[in-house]
């Protein structure tokens, strides 16, 4: 409920803040296309894509066993920008495109990651964030070399898209992403109890009747449309994943039964706010959202790299 409560406060707060100040009683022409065709797009898009990106840390912290575990930093959003880059470079007079791609592009970066941290033991914990550095590198190089082919309006749009930028929602964007969001939160929540046993380890999961590699499959597949959606609609905005399910954590235990579906809503309040300050901070230009959610989560992972 208390949740539910910061969520509506902070709605209410993002459609009202803004470099155009809304009042909700007599507004003119201009005021409602404002609110209509562009804030409450914008504010939707933002919550879905923090629901999406919380729900699929959480998910993969419990899968992998490793609490630095996101998709920023194990390089799955930087493989959704690279197919969405595809498609904005060579695919562009096609819709579905950018989503498609996306979601190619996350689900291989998410298999590589976690083939490179395969040892002949098991996963090793220590390689997993390694080879998410090593994968983020390697497809951010590639980034940078497809940014050759745009022209200097595309360049500036996409470098801006790129860090994080809610500016062009589109309502067809927002039933997309919101769609996947549910749909995506949902499943997660049915595997939580055996989320609950992998944290344990798998074997141990295994001998007490997980199958293992099902849920790791449910769970790598749904990540990848989850990051794949949000990253096509609104670039990469990283660290979203990583602290949002710690301190649900904090607050509430580590029940995956209840983790997951907090997280998802505690998700939706942290973009939503975080995109009001990149509206508000400089009115009436703006800041990418994901550098202010950077600035908030690269101290936090710091200070979790120091305790683990």
């Amino acid at each position: 409920m208390v949740l539910i409560a910061g969520l509506a406060l902070a709605f209410t707060g993002a459609i009202a803040l803004g470099s155009e100040r809304l009042t909700f009683f007599d507004l003119t022409d201009q005021q409602r296309t404002i609110l209509f065709d562009i804030r409450i797009p914008r504010v939707l898009l933002g919550a879905c894509v923090g629901a999406a990106l919380a729900v699929s840390g959480a998910a993969l912290q419990s899968l992998l066993r490793n609490p630095l575990a996101e998709p920023y930093l194990l390089g799955v959003s930087n493989g959704a920008a690279l197919g969405t880059m595809l498609a904005f470079v060579f695919f562009e007079q096609f819709e579905w495109a950018r989503p498609l791609l996306a979601f190619a592009g996350a689900g291989i970066a998410t298999f590589a990651v976690y083939q490179m941290a395969k040892g002949r033991t098991g996963m090793n914990v220590e390689r997993l964030v390694l080879s998410g550095v090593i994968v983020t590198t390697f497809l951010s190089s590639i980034l940078v070399l497809l940014t050759t082919l745009l022209d200097a309006t595309k360049l500036r749009s996409f470098t801006f898209w790129l860090l994080g930028d809610l500016s062009q929602s589109t309502m067809n964007g927002v039933y997309l992403t919101l769609a996947v969001s549910v749909i995506g939160t949902i499943i997660l929540s049915s595997q939580a109890k055996s989320l609950n046993l992998l944290m344990i380890g798998e074997r141990d999961a295994f001998d007490l009747g997980v199958e293992v590699g099902r849920v790791r499959l449910i769970v790598f597949v749904v990540v990848s449309i989850l990051v794949g959606s949000t990253v096509a609609a609104s670039g990469s905005v990283g660290y979203v994943g990583l602290i949002v399910p710690h301190l649900v954590r904090l607050a509430v235990g580590s029940d995956n039964r209840l983790v997951v579906p907090f997280s998802a809503i505690a998700g939706a309040i942290f973009v939503v706010l975080a995109d009001t300050v990149a509206r508000t901070a400089i009115a009436p230009r703006e800041l990418p959202v994901g550098a202010i959610t950077a600035l908030i989560g690269a101290p936090l992972f710091i200070y979790l790299l120091k305790r683990n």
